[in-house]
Formats: structure tokens, sequence, C-alpha cells
């Protein structure tokens, strides 16, 4: 496949989410399957400690209680390998589950791995992308090219959390 074939996929609500194992920040195995009975975010963003990811990650972390209090967990996915995450939540004071996809086979079944505009151009890489992940396993709702800035602010309001 050359870089001008990627075509990511596009999940919609109702799609059967892709399930994945991943480690975290810890080296730790975290699985889709084990959040079943709740409702998870899973964030997918390009890379730790630059200004947007961390916008976003923050945002996600001041978040975290009361999303936790309407039943949703918080899961952020990348390439960054492990020991980058632990740095990245250490230095950030962080309190979401951060996953690691080197090879970004989860971040491509999630369409969050592609083509897309960076300054002009057009690169292959992760597509700022979250997706809200029911009890049952299934897509709830699916945004893809999100901005980092906002963004949480936005999802708050788009699932009646205010």
């Amino acid at each position: 496949m050359t870089d001008t074939d990627v075509a990511p996929v596009r999940l919609a609500p109702g799609d059967p989410a892709p399930e994945f194992t991943l480690p975290d920040a810890d080296g730790n195995p975290v699985s889709l399957a084990g959040y079943r009975g709740r409702r998870v975010i899973v964030y997918c963003y390009p890379a730790a400690m630059t200004p947007g990811c961390t916008t976003q990650a923050v945002d996600f972390t001041a978040a975290a209680g009361d999303l936790a209090e309407a039943g949703l967990d918080i899961i952020g996915i990348s390439p960054d390998p492990p020991e980058k995450l632990l740095r990245f939540r250490e230095k950030e004071g962080l309190r979401i589950t951060l996953l690691s996809d080197p090879d970004t086979q989860v971040l491509a079944a999630y369409g969050a791995f592609g083509t897309k505009k960076l300054y002009g151009k057009e690169v292959v890489g992760v597509i700022r992308s979250t997706f809200v992940v029911d009890a049952e396993g299934r897509i709830e709702k699916a945004s893809y090219n999100v901005k980092a800035t906002g963004h949480v602010a936005k999802l708050r309001r788009d699932l009646g959390l205010g």
C-alpha cells in the first residue's frame, strides 16, 4: 500500500467498536473488552507532549470526574511508546488512561490514521478523532478531524453534560 491509497474507514453510530488490547503508560495491557458495561470515550491523538495534544489531554483530565459520574471512562490512544506516555502523564498530571499503538493498527481500525492536511500539505498520520463507545461495545458517536482546543467542552455539550 502506498501513501496515496491510504483510505481510512469511517465508523458510524451502531458499528461495532474495533476491539483492542494495547499497553498503557506503565506497560500494562488494557483491553476495550474490559470496559463492557460502561461507556468509554476513545480519543486518538497524534503525539504526546505537543501543544494541541497536551491541551486535549489536560482538558480530558479536568473533565474526568464529571465524565466518570456520568458513566464515561476515557482512553487516549497515540503511536507514542509507553515510556513517552508515562513522561507525558507525569509532566502534565494526567489522570486518564493513555495507550500506546506504535504500529497504528488500532488507530487505522478506527479510521484515525490516514491521509490528512497539515499546514496545507497532504501527509499520512494520526487524524485527531474521538469516539464514544456504548456499554455493549458499539459506536455511539464518531467525530473525525476534531480540534484540540475546546473539543472536550463540545463533547460534554453533545453528551448533554453541559
